[in-house]
């Protein structure tokens, strides 16, 4: 007889929760602890909660704030715009329901913004260093015009299978944030620097770091679309210039956060040995 597991029951669900959000106001402005509580309803996620925060417009206490900052777009785990680390793990808020919050943590949920990034206000992060990464590493197919050349080289069904867990990735930032070797970065504009001097401090030091596991996964990506890999020697450049593949301490903290699931670790294996090779060749000069 062959014994079935039972699901194990939800806890009852509390008539209300507590809401606990790490504030900020600005830039180099102090942070602070924030408590909402907000009334149970049933299927509500973490940017549900967040608008009823807004539209209460007081903390606990009945102290008067501002609506809590933050981003988001699609609403569907689709733009990558909204994550956060919510009860100590990050993840998208979108996706994050309150039911399975409170069975995982009981009757209080925790709000911080990505450690990895410059806070812009509340949970709303600076994520153009993962941007910049992209630029670096070349993450397109580039055209040489907008005229009709026909259809493009066919790719096999293998081939494609391979590529399209790779095209999910939404640059959400949950990668890197788990990331050892990818550290924050926060410069200030000085008095006497232009904006386009401080911007072109900003890349070059984004530039000397390491580049994050998004940013090689999009090197195979590219690298195995057939028109894209004419620029293969650019990408492979880019990465194991100061910051590239090299930094990467297989920690693998990333895979088991991404919330697409993207195979971070297997892209990382191919870029290394891919960089082995190229780099060989650089040497002996081979073409």
């Amino acid at each position: 007889m062959i014994a079935h597991s039972e699901e194990q029951p939800s806890r009852p669900k509390p008539q209300s929760f507590t809401v606990k959000v790490l504030r900020k106001n600005g830039p180099g402005q102090p942070s602070y602890w924030a408590y909402f509580t907000i009334p149970y309803e049933p299927e509500l996620n973490v940017i549900s909660v967040l608008q009823k925060i807004a539209a209460r417009g007081e903390e606990d206490g009945g102290k008067k704030c501002s609506p809590v900052c933050w981003d988001c777009n699609c609403l569907e785990e689709v733009c990558g715009a909204c994550t956060m680390v919510i009860n100590g793990r990050v993840r998208q808020s979108c996706s994050a329901l309150v039911d399975r919050l409170l069975d995982e943590d009981g009757a209080t949920i925790e709000l911080r913004p990505m450690t990895k990034f410059p806070v812009v206000r509340d949970l709303m992060v600076d994520r153009s260093r993962m941007f910049q990464a992209l630029k670096k590493v070349k993450a397109w197919v580039p055209v040489d015009g907008y005229y009709d050349l026909g259809p493009g080289p066919k790719q096999s069904m293998a081939a494609q299978e391979a590529s399209y867990p790779l095209s999910e990735c939404m640059t959400c930032g949950c990668c890197v944030e788990s990331c050892p070797q990818f550290s924050k970065i926060e410069l200030e504009q000085q008095s006497s620097e232009s904006a386009e001097a401080f911007a072109e401090r900003k890349e070059a030091e984004y530039d000397e770091n390491f580049i994050g596991p998004h940013a090689i996964s999009q090197v195979v990506l590219f690298n195995m679309n057939p028109t894209g890999e004419m620029n293969k020697r650019e990408r492979m450049d880019a990465v194991t210039e100061e910051g590239g593949i090299q930094v990467c301490g297989n920690a693998q903290n990333c895979v088991s956060v991404c919330p697409k699931h993207i195979p971070l670790t297997r892209s990382i294996a191919k870029v290394g040995r891919d960089a082995t090779f190229h780099t060989l060749k650089k040497w002996f000069d081979w073409s």
